[in-house]
């Protein structure tokens, strides 16, 4: 059996992981209307709203790898020792699925906005602290090498966003709903402080 199953009762996430967790899906959630916002906008209309997807974006990764070393080194509760095989490998997928969007995708926005002239104009705020930099060998590339990198990137940010807004979010839900109401798996409590474990 593997390591993370284990039949003892399982117990709560830490408070630290608890709290990355809802912390990070906040600002996905917020980040992710942000970027719908601004679709329909051009020019200087667009600008604010994307110089806040960049802060959150910034933060995301940043809070992303803290909760990854966090997971590295704290040892999380034990999954249900009733998944069957197919749901344990799903839950893993899902799980580290999440870790690789969570990273690749704000990492690829750094990138994307690193490669264009803007950056140099329209840095990236955060919350007016202090701006965090560009990645310098992106910002100085020859003007048409400068132009394929960004787009290149553009297009890995766009796609790996809509495989976690479109697959990642959804299976991660309905596994939390079926564990929660047709397994009468205390799930919710596990990520959810004030909520009883009744498992």
């Amino acid at each position: 059996m593997s390591s993370d199953v284990a039949p003892a009762a399982r117990s709560r996430y830490s408070a630290v992981a608890m709290l990355l967790h809802w912390l990070i899906a906040g600002l996905i959630i917020t980040n992710v209307w942000l970027a719908w916002q601004a679709e329909d906008l051009h020019g200087a209309a667009k600008m604010p709203i994307m110089q806040w997807h960049k802060t959150l974006g910034i933060s995301i990764l940043v809070l992303s790898l803290l909760r990854l070393a966090w997971r590295l080194f704290n040892k999380p509760p034990p999954l249900s020792p009733d998944l069957k095989v197919w749901e344990l490998w799903l839950a893993r997928i899902v799980h580290w699925g999440f870790y690789v969007a969570m990273i690749g995708i704000p990492l690829t926005g750094w990138l994307m906005v690193s490669a264009t002239p803007l950056i140099k104009v329209y840095p990236i705020h955060m919350y007016g602290l202090f701006d965090w930099p560009a990645v310098g060998f992106l910002s100085d590339l020859p003007r048409d090498q400068m132009k394929a990198t960004h787009e290149a990137f553009e297009t890995i940010h766009k796609l790996a966003a809509k495989i976690m807004i479109y697959g990642l979010f959804p299976l991660h839900i309905l596994g939390a709903l079926k564990h929660q109401f047709l397994d009468k798996d205390p799930e919710f409590a596990r990520m959810i402080p004030f909520l009883p474990m009744r498992k």
